[in-house]
């Protein structure tokens, strides 16, 4: 196999990110903006992954705990961004890994040059709220059944203590910022999807009738880390007959039966970045007419919605070129879903619910669900909006 050099996204890019942050808190009264990576998951159940604002705005994926303090009026330029990290703890260490102390070389690997622990954020945060007072939400809000946002409870513990003080709301922020993607995120995804593709030719060997939907779970993510992604991007959706009708058919237990539709939908991640792709395979190698009928319409919206992800179009418009196709061949009330969905460090990444811009990066999956003849059919590709056509960044995988 041909080696291929990873993609990366580098620091000045984080830094560059970091300081559009600072330029529109700065506008806003020279505020203070705090964006949290979020705390480990003590279970063991799973990886751990930052929140993404934290993600995008460092690119450090091993800090549990940490916290980013963006001071946009502080007088010494260096402290404007300020990293804190989780004290050393070398007896926890044993059990989790060894974490490095602060150091230049730290400071230079994450390209931030103040770096402290989380034993001094509040007297630090407190000095830095005492001169600004004024500060600013970036994570987004939270509905009145959760708990509030993780930077909103702490800047409200603060204004209770500094007479004055006041919040702003620039939860919109991050979310414009990271829908349009930069180069090097791009390479990530197109990478991600280039991995899928290998994924689903192997899974394609291994939808055979006698054989089981895990199967071809198996056969696509032991692909996916091989071709060099570390994990999927979301839990592997495999269902044939019947469970193609069901969205999110997770079981993937099924003997695979001569005659079925599967439908595959699953993705690789490369670097934080993730695809998202579905095909539906007929298992025998060949549709029935009726099958026939439902995939070619599903395809043709599909086709028509990928043409209409044009700059400045609204999703609400890519949705309605597909279901117009989908309408016309007499199947409205089989299409149960939206069109797609912005893709990038999340399957279902940032939407700052505005129009198409060059850059951003979205799914296009319409799909017909017939549970009565346990007929269930859905394409999904990645799309790139570009200022010309729209690049589909999934073609290597056929359909």
């Amino acid at each position: 196999m041909t080696r291929i050099t990873n993609p990366v996204v580098s620091n000045n890019e984080f830094a560059a990110r970091r300081e559009r942050v600072l330029r529109s808190l700065e506008k806003d009264g020279r505020a203070i903006g705090l964006v949290l990576a979020g705390d480990a998951d003590q279970s063991l159940s799973s990886a751990w992954r930052p929140n993404p604002n934290f993600e995008y705005l460092t690119g450090i994926t091993d800090e549990p705990g940490a916290i980013l303090l963006l001071d946009s009026g502080h007088p010494a330029k260096a402290r404007r961004v300020q990293l804190y990290l989780r004290p050393l703890n070398p007896e926890l260490e044993r059990w989790d890994g060894f974490r490095e102390p602060v150091s230049a070389a730290l400071k230079t690997r994450y390209g931030i040059e103040t770096i402290m622990r989380t034993n001094s954020f509040s007297r630090f945060l407190l000095e830095s709220a005492k001169r600004a007072k004024r500060f600013a939400c970036l994570h987004p809000f939270a509905p009145h059944t959760a708990p509030i946002s993780a930077d909103l409870a702490i800047i409200r513990e603060s204004t209770t203590r500094i007479p004055g003080s006041s919040i702003g709301d620039q939860t919109q922020l991050l979310p414009s910022m990271r829908a349009v993607k930069s180069a090097a995120e791009i390479a990530c995804v197109q990478r991600a999807a280039d991995i899928t593709a290998i994924g689903f030719a192997a899974a394609v060997q291994a939808a055979k009738p006698g054989r089981t939907e895990f199967d071809v779970q198996e056969a696509v993510e032991h692909a996916y880390k091989s071709a060099g992604a570390r994990s999927t991007a979301y839990n592997t959706i495999a269902g044939t007959g019947f469970n193609a009708t069901v969205l999110h058919y997770h079981s993937n237990s099924k003997p695979i039966q001569a005659g079925d539709l599967l439908v595959l939908d699953s993705g690789a991640n490369f670097a934080g970045y993730a695809a998202d792709v579905t095909r539906t395979f007929a298992v025998s190698g060949r549709f029935t007419p009726r099958q026939k009928l439902v995939y070619d319409t599903v395809l043709k919206a599909q086709l028509a919605s990928i043409r209409a992800c044009r700059p400045g179009a609204k999703m609400s418009a890519v949705d309605a070129a597909a279901r117009k196709v989908i309408s016309a061949a007499g199947f409205a009330d089989n299409f149960i879903h939206g069109i797609g969905h912005h893709l990038g460090l999340e399957v279902h990444d940032a939407d700052p619910a505005t129009a198409l811009e060059p850059g951003m990066i979205v799914t296009i999956e319409p799909g017909i669900y017939i549970p009565e003849e346990s007929l269930g059919v859905r394409i999904e590709d990645d799309i790139l909006v570009t200022n010309g056509s729209p690049k589909v960044l999934t073609s290597a995988i056929p359909k």
